[in-house]
């Protein structure tokens, strides 16, 4: 009897023992996993085409991940319903950090109110769903004018685009470069402000509203200033005002709406900033932040951000987060005011 409990004791002594080791291994592997991070290719999904804004601003970031830190970061655009199909691929990716979101004042401030008035909702919480990385840049919206149109009906500054607007209700064609995007809402407000009706007409992304805008296929849009500058200034188009509160250092001669029009209170502002899928691991998350802050505030980054209009911020994942909060806030008051709505 003695032999046998004794033979029991050190058999369930030893069996403790594998079983404590096994927990050690298992404990420890995503802090292994996580020790080496990034070890492959990160997958960053931008809402629009290649040559807008949203892409213009991620590019320089990607490389100096590159080139800096020799992060392997690819870039994948997935344009469509205002970014929201970029959106959801981003909320339900793995939240292993290996995925991220060019997000947008579009997808994480205007399209929550936009898309869910009347009932409508969409594929994805913008809070819930998400985490906050960093801010990455600012700008302003810049009103602009294909340069026969504004020939033509003599338009020359954003007072006179108004008296044609409200002589001729419903013949003015505003391109954006989607439903909710800061270009739609940029708009919506100026007619909300100005009493005027003109005609929106949605495309999916900036580039190829632009293209039309310069082709004389549509009169105005107030598109994000980094893909409409180099047009301005070869002569390509006609800008009258940019949408932020203070003029543009890029374009300082250029007056904002608030000013030229006397509208006091109209402002719209784009930004653009990193998150991932919700539930990231919170030391991935940190070293992203870090990394892309130190990147965000690299030489070779803000000299092309501010090249062409934009601010480069940089902030911490909270900072984001109450950010993107506010900015819902901020734009459900705007969507309700304005009465826009989804074409």
């Amino acid at each position: 009897m003695i032999q046998i409990s004794l033979f029991n004791a050190i058999g369930r002594t030893t069996q403790f023992i594998i079983v404590f080791i096994a927990l050690l291994a298992v404990s420890a592997q995503p802090s292994l996993a996580q020790s080496d991070y990034p070890n492959k290719p990160i997958r960053f999904v931008i809402p629009f085409p290649a040559g807008g804004s949203t892409d213009n601003i991620a590019r320089p970031l990607q490389n100096e991940l590159q080139n800096t830190v020799k992060w392997n970061v690819v870039v994948d655009n997935k344009p469509g319903a205002g970014g929201n199909i970029a959106a959801e691929i981003v909320a339900k990716a793995l939240p292993d950090g290996y995925t991220w979101l060019m997000a947008s004042v579009g997808t994480h401030g205007i399209n929550l109110p936009l898309y869910t008035q009347g009932g409508g909702k969409l594929p994805f919480d913008p809070i819930k769903d998400f985490t906050p990385i960093s801010l990455v840049a600012e700008l302003p919206n810049v009103l602009v004018l294909n340069p026969e149109f504004a020939a033509k009906n003599n338009i020359n500054t954003v007072n006179d685009l108004i008296a044609y607007a409200r002589a001729n209700p419903g013949k003015v064609n505003m391109a954006s470069s989607g439903n909710g995007t800061s270009i739609h809402m940029a708009g919506e407000l100026f007619k909300s402000m100005t009493k005027t009706y003109m005609v929106h007409l949605p495309y999916k992304g900036s580039p190829p509203a632009v293209i039309d805008l310069m082709a004389g296929n549509v009169d105005i849009m107030f598109d994000n200033l980094p893909s409409s500058i180099s047009f301005i200034r070869a002569g390509r188009l006609k800008a009258l005002a940019v949408t932020s509160a203070k003029r543009s250092a890029a374009l300082p001669d250029l007056p904002t709406v608030a000013e030229a029009a006397n509208l006091p209170g109209y402002e719209v502002t784009s930004w653009f900033g990193v998150v991932g899928p919700a539930n990231m691991p919170a030391d991935i998350v940190s070293k992203d932040s870090a990394v892309l802050i130190a990147a965000i505030n690299s030489p070779s980054v803000k000299e092309k951000y501010l090249a062409m209009g934009a601010q480069p911020v940089g902030n911490t994942p909270a900072q984001f987060s109450t950010f993107i909060k506010n900015e819902i806030t901020k734009w459900t008051k705007v969507v309700k005011d304005s009465g826009a709505k989804v074409d």
